[in-house]
């Protein structure tokens, strides 16, 4: 059985910065995409960033510039580096993986339980 743990939300005042951490564990094969999602109160859960097995990134548009999402193959986890924080970037963050586990023939879809990131203005 597969599970993702995440870390590292919190409180943090406009400029500052949080770091992310999301670590998959189980009978893990191989893993394929990892991102990192996030849902506002009242919106819909939007991505934030990815990253590929090959290391190709991809960020929202809001977020350029000021978060990078760095994997750790042999750690099987990826994190989210947020600078200058803006009060918009308050939600629940989300991380999500595709993988494949040892006796499965295909690659599924595993999702964090969520972390709080709350900027104050």
């Amino acid at each position: 059985q597969v599970q993702l743990v995440e870390s590292g939300g919190g409180l943090v005042q406009a400029g500052g910065s949080l770091r992310l951490s999301c670590a998959a564990s189980g009978k893990i094969f191989s893993i394929n995409r990892m991102a990192w999602y996030r849902q506002a109160p009242g919106k819909q859960r939007d991505l934030v960033a990815v990253v590929t097995s090959g290391g190709s990134t991809n960020y929202a548009d809001s977020v350029k510039g000021r978060f990078t999402i760095p994997r750790d193959n042999a750690k099987s986890t990826v994190y989210l580096q947020m600078n200058s924080l803006k009060p918009e970037d308050t939600a629940v963050y989300y991380c999500n993986v595709v993988l494949r586990s040892y006796g499965l023939g295909s690659y599924n879809d595993y999702w964090g339980q969520g972390t709080q990131v709350t900027v104050s203005s």
